[in-house]
């Protein structure tokens, strides 16, 4: 039987959850059916070690390379017609990038028109090149390779400007297939490009569940058992994740006298206003950067809480790894919070409202009967999510049905 030969594209492989999702997919899809090549537009992420050996890491892009240099080693390699092009490139999205403040689809888009001319085409064929995620990845598979089928994932409902709107439809009309990992962002997509719904299907996130009891053993974050520990694993971000209302929170706990300790996994550009925020208000003590790691799990097994702010979420895949671990979760409504959370049974879910966090966690706290019954009803959740790759492997080899009732394949 001859291989199909696949390729992956994402940025990076860090924490967030589309990544980790992306590796979980990697480490269960049946190498036996599949080559698959993997592209990446930055190296060196927390997931970087998990990729399987089988998955073919291709090289970083020439220009990639360039741009993550200094400007004075970038000037200092200018020896080349191909260097001072890749320069031009970085200068122009620099400056640009310098003229007002944008979404991260709009940055997407500035990138991509900025250096898509110092990035050539890649020289291998493939049977389904599939773009991991929206923007840049999505634009570099339409413009950068082929392949018999190009698929494009979305994993985050994505808020568009009219301008914005128009560049994404012009690359998303081009895929075969669009997915989304939920119901809700498959809506919203519908919402957004109305026409295109004949292209849409929904696979959920994957969470390669064996993989994470094993890292969840491999060693003991011991947190200070004199207090509530509470845990949030998500990029430092304000708009998506809701980081400013995570530090209202610690503010309102800590000012109710509350026994607590809130520790935040995860990087990103929210953490100098986060810094001052906390030095303001005197937080120090009641809330922990631990940063970007590779292994999570360990700091969910010790939780006492994990909690969730977000304004939206294409899925919550930190939210499906605390109740894999059986963490009770408190977490904010966001449009799809319900595809995970069942109030009062898995954990609490409450508005988007600093207030209406911190009372949930006081609840939490201090009713130990709900919280001793949302450990148990988590224990029997049903936690394998193999359809999933089920589903993937449906969708990348034409099994799928023309009825679009079914479209969640």
């Amino acid at each position: 039987m001859n291989k199909k030969k696949l390729l992956f594209v994402n940025e990076s492989l860090t924490l967030a959850g589309g990544e980790k999702s992306l590796v979980a997919l990697l480490s269960l899809i049946d190498s036996n059916k599949y080559d698959i090549d993997l592209q990446l537009f930055l190296y060196g992420g927390a997931l970087d070690s998990f990729i399987p050996q089988y998955v073919n890491i291709l090289p970083p892009i020439p220009y990639t390379q360039f741009a993550a240099q200094s400007w004075k080693n970038n000037l200092l390699s200018l020896t080349s017609r191909c260097n001072i092009s890749f320069l031009y490139s970085k200068l122009k999205y620099s400056i640009r990038l310098r003229c007002g403040k944008f979404n991260h689809p709009e940055k997407a888009q500035l990138y991509w028109e900025a250096v898509a001319n110092s990035i050539t085409v890649a020289s291998k064929n493939y049977d389904v090149a599939i773009a991991y995620a929206q923007g840049i990845p999505t634009y570099y598979v339409i413009d950068k390779i082929i392949a018999n089928k190009k698929i494009a994932w979305v994993n985050v409902n994505m808020q568009s400007k009219p301008k914005n709107k128009v560049y994404q439809k012009t690359y998303y009309n081009k895929y075969k297939a669009i997915v989304a990992v939920s119901e809700g962002t498959n809506k919203h997509l519908r919402g957004l490009f109305p026409n295109l719904s004949n292209k849409y299907y929904t696979i959920t996130d994957i969470i390669d569940y064996a993989s994470i009891l094993k890292m969840a053993s491999f060693s003991s974050k011991s947190f200070d058992k004199s207090c509530f520990n509470i845990l949030t694993v998500a990029r430092l971000n304000k708009t998506q994740k809701g980081y400013d209302i995570l530090l209202e929170v610690v503010k309102i706990l800590k000012d109710r006298g509350v026994n607590f300790h809130w520790y935040a996994i995860g990087e990103g550009s929210y953490k100098p206003e986060m810094l001052k925020y906390i030095e303001q208000y005197k937080l120090k003590d009641r809330f922990t950067f631990l940063g970007v790691t590779a292994n999570p799990y360990p700091y969910f097994k010790n939780a006492d809480l994990y909690v969730q702010t977000s304004r939206f979420e294409g899925y919550g895949l930190s939210i499906a790894e605390a109740r894999l671990l059986n963490v009770p979760v408190v977490t904010t409504r966001f449009v799809n919070v319900f595809m995970q959370m069942v109030h009062g049974k898995n954990g609490l879910v409450v508005d988007i409202d600093a207030n209406a966090v911190a009372d949930a966690i006081e609840r939490m706290m201090n009713d130990q009967q709900l919280y001793d019954s949302i450990v148990e009803y988590l224990k029997l959740e049903q936690k394998e999510n193999y359809e999933s790759v089920e589903k993937f492997d449906r969708l990348i080899n034409n099994r799928i049905s023309k009825d679009r009732t079914k479209r969640k394949l």
